[in-house]
């Protein structure tokens, strides 16, 4: 026999798009079989004989995990939206409910997703049919013919299973699935139901801790690792090429340590104040020629690009580092990116130092801190 005849008694004669159109599922699902190349070896219902006790206990321990992933998926979006989750105090009432906001919902959501897996494949195991399959390998794309009948496998598959009889199954999964995909839904638009633009020029995008609050002044602290351990900064405090983390503090903040916590957490609070060396040249942005004191410069730690701390501080060529993704920022120019991903200078905090000889901000940033996306003023 030569190779042809036997390519053509090993792969039958494709059907016509109209006798495919003609065929029923079952036929579908055979023909898909075998254009595939699959000799099913062995194929046996795992329950020949329907509506024994054996098979209901099976059907109700896949509904039980369903039924759980359900339950847990409905405390996830419980706990999201009416759980407290306002900042307490360490040892103030109401912490401990505080504390067990994260853990709550990530055990509720991680438990939903679990539950759900272990039921899908408690089903596949307990009611799928005992098959063993051999199919040739083949590359390529699949044409028209081949992606009509593996539907129809599919759905050949399902019947075989009688998943459509298992109203128990069914209903269980489906409400897994459906309140697991609300309570995702939910986490997703969660953050974007508050109003970003509320309060107008006072908005939480335009303001930071920085800014006076009825004229009370804002100084520069440095933190000691104490809470409660005020120490503001002074000008003799830092050497010539030195730079230090400072956080803002007011007077009427002392022996408030929910207010001092806030001051040193908040994500738009850390300043790095540099101390150039003598004599070196800058290049200062319009409109803020006045905001250093000196050779002292105050700008945000607070990456343009994704947030991260840029922390590290170059004295050898005045470079401020963001470790994160190697964005790079010039000191000497209003710390405007010479490197790496972020597109934004630093905004720059001003500063002078009061009748004490503390430094003091002068106001609050004149530009939001942080990532330079869709915030950003018009």
């Amino acid at each position: 026999m030569s190779a042809t005849d036997a390519g053509s008694s090993t792969h039958p004669t494709r059907p016509t798009p109209e006798e495919l159109e003609g065929m029923s599922q079952q036929e579908l699902a055979r023909l898909a079989g075998t254009l595939d190349d699959v000799e099913v070896v062995h194929n046996a219902p795992k329950w020949p004989v329907r509506g024994t006790r054996a098979e209901k206990r099976a059907e109700r321990g896949v509904a039980t995990w369903f039924l759980l992933s359900a339950l847990s998926a409905l405390g996830f979006i419980v706990a999201f939206i009416a759980w407290p989750h306002e900042y307490v105090a360490p040892g103030e009432p109401g912490y401990g409910w505080y504390a067990s906001y994260t853990p709550a919902i990530g055990f509720l959501f991680g438990f939903t997703v679990l539950a759900l897996g272990i039921g899908v494949i408690a089903y596949v195991r307990k009611f799928f049919p005992e098959e063993v399959s051999v199919q040739q390998r083949h590359d390529g794309r699949s044409d028209e013919v081949d992606r009509k009948t593996v539907i129809a496998q599919l759905v050949s598959a399902g019947k075989t299973t009688d998943i459509g009889r298992r109203k128990l199954i069914t209903r269980s999964a489906g409400a897994a699935a459906g309140i697991f995909g609300i309570g995702v839904g939910i986490a997703a638009l969660g953050p974007l139901i508050r109003n970003p633009w509320k309060g107008g020029d006072q908005a939480a995008l335009w303001v930071t801790p920085w800014g006076s609050v009825n004229g009370e002044t804002v100084y520069l602290r440095r933190d000691t690792g104490i809470l409660g351990e005020i120490s503001r900064v002074r000008p003799e405090d830092l050497d010539p090429g030195a730079m230090e983390t400072v956080f803002p503090y007011r007077e009427s903040e002392r022996g408030n340590e929910e207010a001092l916590l806030h001051a040193q957490r908040a994500s738009d609070t850390p300043v790095m104040l540099i101390r150039l060396r003598p004599g070196t040249q800058t290049i200062k942005r319009q409109g803020q020629e006045n905001f250093n004191f000196g050779d002292y410069y105050a700008f945000s730690k607070i990456c343009t690009h994704l947030g991260c701390p840029a922390s590290l501080y170059q004295t050898q060529d005045n470079r401020i580092l963001c470790p994160c993704h190697q964005s790079q920022f010039l000191a000497t120019e209003y710390a405007r990116p010479v490197f790496g991903p972020a597109t934004r200078a630093l905004p720059q905090l001003p500063i002078t130092v009061d009748s004490e000889g503390y430094f003091v901000a002068r106001s609050d940033f004149i530009e939001p801190v942080g990532p330079a996306f869709w915030e950003r003023r018009p």
